[in-house]
């Protein structure tokens, strides 16, 4: 393989993507969605700030940790909250309007027959028409950063080094969700001979894989889970503290049920059980959830964009996480790498396949 002529023909398919009607008309639509849910975004994130400073004016002065709570400073990155739905969705058909006919059409007009005539291989054209594909949702996924950029310092809001850097791998992210749906349809339109049967193969595999799988999952967890533990007897409050007819009482700050000054044991044990039926059901869902690049994406989005709120799915659903210490990116990412290697794995598989398909394809 030489890369000069793998290069020519990346380049070449870049250039009809991007000059194509059909990716035009989709970018335009996805840059004008996006644009509107960063606008809302910025006045979301501009009433959030005016909300913390009031906080911090009005906050009383007391060494009690918990009548003086720090309210926590609002970040640019929940700007990009709305745009990670609407990637999800219109970034999904743009990547499969990019693949689904990249083989196919020339099988269609006989016209690979004639590309093989040239000096090229067979490997230089689908690596070259693969690269072609990237090029054009990588310059897609830029242009929607850009602009996303160019309204946050039009509002006056700038990001620190640390936002940037979230903002750049938010970015990446959603690059590679795309390419997980290009890479379906670029073997789909490998493996059918119409293009219209690819797409309509792809699609399947679009609905199935981002709505289906993950609701069969949820419907798993909760057979194979079964039923939650019920929980003791709920205590009466009064007053600031929650006080039961047999004498067992619980805090408002603490939310610890004791009985005369220690923990009380009934309710430990509920703690317990439920912790341990939330992790089995959440590790089912998880299996499936794993092979839907939308849900892989939602999860290392959420960890980018809003670490706290990643750190309290990842405790149990809120138990124990409020002793822990406040999350910060790189340990968000860390409790989703599962789901970032899915997003790696995933067209990985689907790009091989195609490389394997093509390499063997009949060409008469």
């Amino acid at each position: 393989m030489a890369f000069d002529r793998l290069f020519n023909v990346a380049r070449k398919e870049f250039s009809d993507h991007i000059t194509s009607r059909r990716f035009i008309i989709i970018l335009g639509l996805l840059l004008v969605i996006s644009t509107i849910s960063i606008y809302d975004g910025i006045k979301q994130y501009n009433d959030s700030l005016e909300s913390y400073t009031e906080q911090l004016q009005y906050m009383p002065e007391s060494e009690d940790p918990y009548v003086s709570w720090m309210p926590s400073k609002p970040s640019i990155m929940y700007v990009f909250l709305s745009m990670m739905s609407y990637m999800a969705m219109l970034g999904g058909i743009l990547a499969i309007a990019i693949g689904f006919d990249l083989v196919s059409k020339e099988k269609e007009t006989r016209s690979l027959k004639t590309l093989l005539s040239h000096p090229l291989y067979r490997d230089e054209i689908i690596n070259g028409k693969a690269l072609g594909g990237v090029g054009a949702l990588g310059f897609a996924m830029a242009l929607a950063l850009a602009i996303a950029l160019a309204m946050l310092l039009v509002f006056s809001v700038v990001p620190t080094l640390d936002e940037f850097a979230a903002i750049l791998i938010f970015g990446v992210v959603s690059l590679a969700f795309l390419l997980a749906y290009f890479a379906v349809a670029l073997t789909m339109s490998t493996v059918s001979k119409e293009s219209g049967n690819a797409l309509i193969y792809t699609l399947v595999i679009f609905f199935a894989v981002s709505s289906l799988l993950p609701m069969f999952g949820s419907m798993a967890a909760d057979a194979f889970a079964g039923d939650p533990p019920e929980p003791p007897d709920i205590p009466i409050s009064r007053g600031g503290v929650s006080v039961s007819s047999n004498g067992y009482y619980t805090t408002s700050v603490s939310k610890s049920v004791v009985y005369g000054g220690e923990e009380d044991p009934a309710w430990k044990d509920y703690e317990e059980e439920m912790k341990s039926y939330i992790e089995k059901r959440r590790f089912i869902s998880d299996i499936s959830n794993i092979l839907s690049p939308q849900m892989n994406y939602y999860t290392v989005a959420m960890a980018v964009t809003n670490p706290q709120i990643s750190m309290m799915m990842y405790s149990s659903y809120g138990y124990g996480s409020e002793r822990e210490a406040p999350s910060g990116l790189a340990d968000a990412l860390g409790r989703v790498w599962m789901n970032i290697a899915a997003l790696i794995v995933f067209p990985s598989a689907f790009f091989a396949a195609t490389y394997v398909r093509f390499m063997r394809m009949d060409i008469r």
